[in-house]
């Protein structure tokens, strides 16, 4: 070893990454730094780490600076620098550069200019590889002095073809060919930017490999001849010739392609006697032969993962052999090749301020916002990286290199993807997305990526180049979270799911079994005969209408399905369809109420089904034809329904004849319903008295009712009205009592027991966990209470309590579908208003802007009804009586004035229908002075309005939906159409536009995910999306948000519109216009919702209170009335529009002065 020349000082003649790395070794060896920077870098990272650090390139342009030999020199000198560290890039394989240093007698801190010469030159590094035998690439040995040479050597040697910079570098200057049309246009090219990148237009030309993969060998000399290979680097990963990501050890290479590769690399470099480090690049053909292609005679960026794998500092190692050290010297400490053992495994990604969703367009900007990502296995090398950086558009776009280790490459790429995904990098787009794309694909795992793998998987590149399912639901969660939740997510407990023996289920015997082998007539007869309480669980049904809007989906239903099969084997019946949960499925959830019906079917089939059904409004909300109140049953029965809850919402009993009649005709259960209100105990109201009721089961049970039920919707019947009402009936009539009843008042289970007691044989009730308020009594308490008794229900205690328990934990998710009700109130008895109405009015009251007079509303609720005559209140009716309500309190109506005033009133639709006789007719009648003026001079029907409607056409309906909707047109299908038309389009087209959801878990499908959060989202089965919300940008000025996802481990961002923010941005600049309450030519909205329907348009004369739109809220329509005769001038909306109340709908032309 010859003599060592201790470096005091050390200039780093460049900048960003690599130069804080150079200054970092610099200082571990005890040696100052001297830093250089341009103007533009002024406040760049770099320089603050350093020593001492100078600006040079005045006048110049931020390249030319850094390329200043003269300069660079000249302040080595003034400063008493002992040697330059050149990095990578800029001057660093400048053989004048090295030459220059020689000269003034300053240590270049890498290869001799001879040895870069020889080298780093692609042509006359080729000429020494072949000289040491080492192979190479079919190409020319110098430079192509003429495009017709290049034409020449490619016709012989056969497209494609590679043209190189002879000085290149980086990818700069090369081109593939496959052509001899592309080639003198590709040639010029290469040759303009060579020149600009290097000052040297020289090209060379040789055979391109398809599909090769990209290997170079690290190699480390000293002065003295000895030379070691720290191992091959996998860099096939690349993208315009740009290496982007690079691991060590290469998987493709077995260990006799490592010794022979690496020895090759030994070669070249003993053939120069090379000192420094330096890289040998090679491509490896399919066969797995190796042809080397050039030397990089510097430090290269990946160098990084040798020094991970080898633990050999480079960086370091060049400045000792700068020095005179020898390998084999105490301070390097390589004796031989031995030495130099590989520990697992590395990978080096570059993060750059580059937007893979824009053809990597470079990103400027400050960096608002930086964190790290940190922990075992993890080295950061960073440049520009920190808070409040400005990215400048002249330099290279790396921001950091994330280096991974660890001792298996698996291990190795989900450090590195945690370590991405951990990096916070607002202010700039970066690339991170992208790499993290493909450190997750497969083949990168699999090491078996070439240098077309990029090209081969265009997906990688864009980062919003989703799969159709996969941005239907990152564009759910988005909108979820931009629009809904704000970013506010509870956490939710996982419901325990009670384990049962699912293979038992298909043994037990239970109401089901006896319906289909005796019928309805046996079941009835076995009710009767029961000694114990019946039980009517209404979970899954009534419950969650009344508790939660109806808003339970399927995917939770079916979770319990096999307890309540296993564990409710003795129950009479399970309550789970019809009511709301038919539109709502559809309408709110997503969901198709058939396949609901099914599912549970299959899932439970030792239990009888039971489905409340609206009589003539079967499951809507208007009177149906006789055949489809006909169809409908027959399809119920057959998807799976047994028992008809059979219901008129004004106890008519023509309303509900067609359906009983027609579920005898299926042989299944009609429970006929009495549907009860006012108060039996009360002598003074004499309408709905004990009588009453008991001539109406009667006569039900002529009809054929296999059930008597008591309907009682409101909570109304107290429970010592409930022992002398079911004692009176068992006297009357020789069919089973089954009673419905809501806990509003908090007596439900007391009339449940009082009702046992008299001889009740089926009893409605819901698992204590979703009972109570509005909903049913609590089912096992009933259950406690007759426990040891004469009516003993005999059921598992255990068993329920695990039912229960699970909905304990599943409420909480629909917990936005709760009222404000929060304990059970004595004034229902009042109000008597259903329990599902009760939940919904103060909503419904808010959404009108009249939240404030809601303790109006429900005084005006009770005298509508008394107005009306004492009706029968349940769906429909009782919406009747809401509505009313709620538009004589925004109206400033009074049941002592209603008459007069209303001849200029528009009543709500619903009240219209109701006095027309299309809902029934009620007991008692109509009140006729009422009934006039809301029908306005219409007639109204006084028969069962199925016998008016023309049947439904099926056939018509099976066209539309096979070739509109591209359906098969199933019956089940035909009857959805049927029953809601619009909503049943709208919910066959909106899984195809917005995805469906079906599976999706209900804690996501309500709140989505919150920031940072990871979710296993399934949409089908076996196939699970991992999703990860990783950052949420600000709106831009069209109120667009970014949102960045991790999905499968792939970086995926979308754009969401924040209705918020448009809301804000359109009300600022006054696009929203208001009618003015004193301008009869102004036509605002009377209530806030949606347009329906657009009646008038500009030019159209009008009478005034003539209808111009239609106005639904709360699933109740409103006309929008002219205020005056006159000609439409303008109408400022359109169907579907959100209209908010006073909003301006249309405007009437000015009337001309009569004076004039």
């Amino acid at each position: 070893m010859g003599r060592i020349k201790q470096f005091k000082k050390v200039l780093v003649a460049n900048r960003g990454e690599i130069a804080i790395r150079i200054i970092r070794a610099c200082r571990e060896l005890g040696i100052r730094s001297v830093a250089i920077y341009s103007e533009e870098d002024k406040n760049s990272l770099f320089r603050t780490k350093a020593d001492e650090s100078y600006e040079i390139g005045n006048g110049k342009s931020p390249i030319d600076a850094y390329l200043d030999i003269d300069e660079i020199i000249r302040l080595a000198k003034a400063k008493g620098c002992d040697a330059i560290h050149p990095g990578y890039g800029f001057l660093a394989e400048n053989a004048g550069f090295a030459e220059a240093c020689e000269k003034s007698g300053i240590e270049f801190i890498g290869p001799t200019h001879e040895m870069m010469n020889a080298l780093g030159d692609k042509i006359q590094s080729k000429l020494v590889a072949e000289s040491v035998g080492v192979p190479t690439i079919p190409g020319v040995d110098k430079a192509i002095s003429s495009e017709d040479e290049a034409l020449e050597f490619a016709e012989k040697c056969g497209y494609p073809v590679m043209l190189k910079a002879a000085a290149g570098g980086g990818g700069r200057g090369m081109r593939i060919v496959r052509s001899s049309e592309e080639l003198i246009p590709q040639f010029r090219s290469a040759h303009n930017e060579a020149v600009k990148a290097f000052g040297n237009g020289d090209i060379f030309i040789e055979k391109y490999l398809e599909e090769p993969k990209h290997i170079e060998v690290q190699v480390l000399g000293d002065k003295y001849g000895n030379l070691v290979h720290l191992y091959e680097r996998d860099c096939s990963v690349q993208r315009r010739h740009q290496k982007v990501i690079e691991f060590t050890p290469a998987l493709c290479l077995s260990d006799a392609q490592r010794e022979a590769i690496c020895n090759d690399a030994i070669k070249l470099a003993k053939a120069v006697d090379y000192r420094s480090a330096g890289t040998c690049e090679f491509l490896l053909d399919k066969s797995g032969q190796h042809y080397f292609i050039e030397m990089n005679t510097r430090v290269q960026v990946e160098h990084t993962v040798s020094e991970l794998v080898t633990g050999i500092d480079i960086v370091q190692d060049m400045i000792l052999i700068a020095e005179g050290y020898a390998l084999d010297s105490e301070r390097i400490n390589i004796k031989s090749q031995k030495d130099v053992t590989m520990n697992g495994y590395a990978i080096q990604c570059r993060i750059t301020t580059e937007d893979p969703a824009n053809n990597f367009a470079p990103d400027t900007g400050t960096i608002t916002e930086y964190r790290s990502a940190a922990g075992f296995g993890i080295r950061l090398d960073g440049g520009n990286g920190f808070t409040g950086s400005v990215i400048s558009p002249y330099y290279d776009s790396l921001l950091v290199k994330v280096c991974s280790h660890a001792r298996s490459f698996n291990d190795t790429v989900n450090k590195a993807v945690r370590a991405l995904t951990e990096m916070r990098i607002e202010g700039v787009k970066t690339n991170i997305g992208f790499l993290l794309n493909v450190l997750n694909h497969p083949t990168f795992r699999a090491g078996n990526c070439n240098t077309g793998f990029i090209n081969d998987n265009p997906e990688l590149l864009n980062i919003r180049a989703v799969t159709n399912r996969e941005l239907q639901v990152l564009e759910f969660l988005g909108d979820k979270y931009v629009n809904e939740t704000k970013g506010h997510r509870m956490d939710y407990n996982v419901p325990v799911v009670p384990q049962v023996d699912k293979s038992q289920i298909p043994s037990f015997r239970g109401t089901k079994q006896l319906l289909d082998e005796k019928g309805p007539k046996a079941v009835a007869d076995w009710a009767l005969n029961q000694k114990k309480l019946l039980l009517t669980d209404t979970s899954f049904r009534d419950a969650q209408q009344s508790l939660i809007a109806t808003r339970m989906r399927t995917k939770d239903l079916v979770k319990i399905a096999p307890a309540m099969a296993t564990y409710g084997k003795d129950f009479f019946s399970f309550e789970m369809w019809g009511g709301a949960t038919f539109d709502v499925a559809m309408r709110f959830l997503g969901e198709d109420p058939w396949e609901r019906l099914e599912t549970l079917r299959e899932e439970i089939p030792d239990v009888m089904f039971q489905m409340l059904f609206r009589g003539a409004n079967a499951v809507g909300y208007r009177n149906y034809p006789d055949n489809t109140i006909r169809k409908f049953i027959r399809q119920s029965a057959k998807s799976g329904i047994d028992v008809f809850r059979i219901f008129d919402s004004l106890n008519w009993i023509k309303g509900m004849e067609i359906a009983i009649d027609e579920t005898l005709n299926q042989g299944k259960i009609a429970e006929a319903s009495m549907c009860y209100t006012g108060d039996i105990l009360d002598e003074s109201r004499e309408k709905y008295n004990l009588k009453y009721y008991v001539n109406m089961a009667k006569e039900l049970e002529k009809r054929g009712a296999h059930i008597i039920a008591i309907k009682d919707m409101s909570g109304l019947l107290k429970p010592v009205a409930a022992e002398k009402l079911v004692r009176a009936l068992k006297n009357e009539v020789t069919v089973p009592i089954h009673l419905h009843t809501h806990d509003t008042s908090g007596n439900g289970v007391a009339t449940v027991l009082m009702a046992a007691s008299a001889g009740l044989d089926i009893a409605d009730a819901a698992f204590n966990s979703m009972s109570g308020l509005t909903s049913q009594p609590a089912l096992n308490s009933i259950v406690a209470a007759l426990e040891s008794s004469d009516r003993d229900t005999g059921m598992d205690q255990r068993g329920l309590q695990r039912i229960s328990d699970y909905w304990i934990d599943v409420r909480p998710v629909y917990s936005q579908f709760e009222s404000d009700l929060k304990s059970t109130t004595a004034e229902i008895y009042r109000l008597e208003i259903p329990g599902g109405q009760y939940s919904n009015l103060k909503p419904q009251v808010e959404s009108f802007g009249i939240g404030h007079r809601f303790d109006d509303v429900k005084d005006m609720y009770v005298k509508v009804n008394q107005m009306f005559g004492d009706i029968i209140k349940v769906t429909p009716s009782s919406k009747v009586v809401g509505d009313m309500a709620i538009f004589m309190i925004r109206n400033d109506l009074t049941p002592e004035n209603i008459v007069e005033k209303g001849v200029d009133f528009d009543f709500p639709d619903s009240v219209v229908s109701y006095f027309e006789g299309m809902i029934g007719q009620p007991e008692g009648g109509f009140p006729e002075d009422l009934q006039k003026v809301v029908l306005k001079g219409r007639e109204p029907i006084t028969c069962r309005p199925g016998e008016l409607l023309e049947d439904d056409d099926y056939e018509e309906f099976k066209r539309h939906i096979v070739e509109d909707l591209g359906l098969e047109g199933t019956d089940q299908q035909q009857l959805s159409y049927a029953m809601y038309s619009k909503v049943f389009d709208d919910y066959v087209k909106d899984p195809k536009k917005k995805g469906n959801f079906r599976n999706m878990g209900s804690d996501v499908y309500f709140h989505g995910i919150a920031l940072g959060q990871t979710a296993e989202i399934t949409l089908t089965e076996g196939k699970t999306m991992v999703i990860t919300l990783e950052d949420v940008s600000a709106p831009n000025g069209e109120g667009m948000r970014d949102l960045t996802f991790t999905i499968n481990g792939n970086r995926r961002v979308i754009s969401v519109k924040d209705k918020q923010a448009l809301t804000t941005s359109v009300m600022a600049g006054s696009v929203i216009q208001f009618a003015s309450e004193d301008d009869p030519d102004e036509i605002g909205a009377n209530i806030p919702g949606t347009i329906v329907k657009v009646i008038a348009k500009a030019g159209d004369e009008v009478k005034k209170g003539e209808p111009i739109a239609v106005i639904e809220a709360m699933k109740m329509e409103t006309n929008v009335l002219a205020l005056r005769d006159g000609v439409i001038e303008k109408m400022y909306v359109k169907e579907a529009d959100s209209v908010k109340s006073g909003q301006l709908i249309a405007t009437l032309e000015t009337l001309a002065n009569d004076e004039e």
